[in-house]
């Protein structure tokens, strides 16, 4: 049996939810999410769930048997593009949704043409310097764009060291902003969901006029 609920049921149970306006704002919001590991998969997990209209998702890598313990992938998805393989998965969340995915490393030379659709940007680097990369490139670029960024979600401290900080105009850090990933340090799917549900979670605040961290 086919119990998938047709796109009008699926809008009238969101709108339920949320309420009308603000699901009619989510649902006209484009969102791009820049890596799609820990952090990546769990912010655009959310934010399917939330009903967010569409997302642009990009990573360059594949799915390893190394990130099944805290990324939102399947063990039979292993050896896929992440980008393609997130989409199937987000899919059966959320099956109108709509998703451009792309496998490409992000750098300046394709940021304009990957970004510009998006109204607001989510950082989901591993790396500190393509995060770097990535905030100034937005931050001196795209005026009227959101961006939503983390650091610091290693380790098994307390997750109420995590936090959503305000930084600029438009933009935002989540992270404890001190457990970057060391040689001595993991990442574990509780902690670094929660960072991601601090970045989704600023995004709705976004996308609902509620600018304050």
């Amino acid at each position: 049996m086919n119990n998938v609920p047709s796109k009008e049921e699926m809008y009238e149970a969101f709108a339920d939810r949320h309420g009308k306006k603000l699901q009619d704002k989510l649902l006209n919001t484009t969102v791009a999410i820049c890596g799609l590991g820990g952090l990546g998969s769990n912010i655009a997990v959310s934010l399917a769930r939330l009903g967010v209209g569409k997302l642009i998702l990009i990573d360059f890598d594949k799915v390893d048997i190394t990130n099944l313990h805290r990324q939102q992938y399947k063990a039979g998805q292993v050896g896929m593009e992440k980008a393609f393989a997130l989409k199937n998965n987000l899919l059966e969340i959320s099956p109108y949704i709509n998703i451009d995915s792309f496998v490409e490393k992000i750098d300046e030379s394709n940021m304009d043409r990957l970004l510009k659709p998006a109204d607001i940007i989510c950082e989901a680097f591993d790396n500190p310097v393509n995060k770097a990369m990535l905030v100034n490139y937005v931050l001196e670029n795209y005026h009227s764009k959101y961006l939503v960024a983390a650091s610091g979600m290693a380790g098994i401290d307390s997750t109420n060291s995590i936090k959503t900080k305000k930084i600029g105009e438009r933009f935002y850090l989540c992270g404890d902003g001190i457990s970057e990933v060391g040689k001595a340090e993991g990442l574990f799917s509780s902690r670094v969901m929660a960072c991601a549900a601090h970045e989704a979670h600023m995004v709705l605040r976004i996308i609902a006029g509620e600018l304050n961290a």
